[in-house]
């Protein structure tokens, strides 16, 4: 059978890549602008032609690959991200046209755009949103807006994200909701990451150096896991539970805490024990050491949270590596959207996963 052909955007270190590949998608040809990331992506994905810098000097040369089956990609969320400044006059915030304009140029019969869920949403952005509908359409395309979270697709990870699929000339007949079949079970934190044993090993040596100090003004919640126990906007991570979204900002005091006893041992949590007794009227004090055995997530941890293969190869200093792996698309999330665009053009009835749940709903809306 023929393989199924697809080109990235935005393609970063290559998360959605993985999970395309994984899908059984040969992938022709990728963007990317960030000089990092394109070393990344160049060092585990040697087949995929790379067009590096402004993807709006490539869009005529990417009409070259007119007629492949998908194209995918995830432009910049900055300028949509509750975590930054929503500004809509932000530069990145018009990528999403140049993401429509590649589509315009090559014709796909399915394109998958990904972005942070408040643009799906918030108010401010519903102009961005009506425009992108209605240039869509008037290229053809039938375009759904599917809401997902990563942690319903096989993750470990709490993330959401808004995915805007565009089919022309395929019939879909599982309609808007055709990803609800490929939701897999979430896993847990210590699944993934419990393996590589503890930071600074030989098998965990890429270790986040930032300070673990504790907040003055903590901010209570009624889980350990939420509010702000410690400075920065690094939470502690729940071994049990599922990570929180990993930012692009890692490497620092944003960096997820993870208790190494609770991980390895399956001793009680300090933060658990530590959290507890501010709810009982223990006033906070920054004198109180924080243990030794509370220490950042390394490198290899956030990878794999993040969905890649144990093996992948990032490139460049470690503070960029962990950018590059906070702006990836969860590669398991990836995989399953990919397989869905897969069954959808082979026009296949049963989905391709069968270690699927159907948990909970899959938020889609039509515009």
């Amino acid at each position: 059978m023929k393989a199924l052909t697809a080109i990235s955007l935005f393609s970063g270190a290559g998360g959605m890549d993985v999970g395309f590949e994984r899908a059984g998608f040969k992938i022709l040809a990728a963007s990317e602008i960030d000089a990092f990331a394109c070393k990344t992506y160049q060092a585990n994905h040697q087949d995929s032609e790379l067009f590096e810098g402004n993807i709006d000097q490539y869009i005529e040369i990417l009409g070259a690959f007119r007629g492949v089956d998908v194209v995918f990609g995830g432009p910049p969320c900055q300028g949509f991200s509750v975590a930054g400044k929503m500004d809509l006059n932000d530069p990145r915030s018009k990528l999403v046209f140049s993401f429509m304009e590649v589509v315009r140029a090559v014709r796909p019969r399915v394109f998958v755009m990904e972005n942070v869920k408040a643009l799906a949403f918030l108010d401010k952005f519903k102009i961005v949103r009506e425009q992108l509908f209605r240039s869509f359409s008037h290229l053809g395309y039938s375009v759904s807006m599917n809401v997902l979270n990563a942690k319903d697709y096989g993750s470990a990870q709490n993330r959401e994200r808004v995915f805007f699929i565009g089919t022309i000339e395929v019939k879909q007949d599982a309609k808007l909701w055709f990803l609800e079949a490929y939701r897999q079970k979430a896993l847990a934190v210590r699944d993934v990451i419990q393996h590589l044993g503890p930071a600074g090993s030989k098998t965990n040596p890429k270790i986040c150096k930032a300070k673990i100090t504790l907040a003055e003004k903590p901010v209570l919640r009624k889980s350990p896991y939420a509010g702000m126990l410690f400075n920065g906007q690094g939470r502690p991570l729940n071994p049990d539970g599922w990570s929180s979204t990993l930012p692009a900002s890692m490497g620092g005091n944003r960096t997820p805490i993870i208790d190494e006893q609770h991980l390895y041992e399956y001793k009680e949590s300090w933060v658990e024990k530590y959290h507890e007794k501010l709810r009982n009227g223990m006033p906070p004090t920054s004198n109180i050491e924080v243990p030794k055995y509370l220490r950042r997530l390394t490198v290899d941890e956030a990878a794999l949270l993040q969905g890649f293969p144990s093996d992948y190869e990032f490139v460049g200093p470690q503070s960029k590596v962990y950018c590059q792996i906070g702006n990836a698309v969860p590669c398991t999330l990836a995989e399953s959207v990919a397989l869905a665009v897969r069954d959808l053009l082979l026009e296949k009835k049963q989905p391709s996963l069968s270690n699927r749940s159907k948990h909970g709903k899959t938020k889609a809306l039509l515009l």
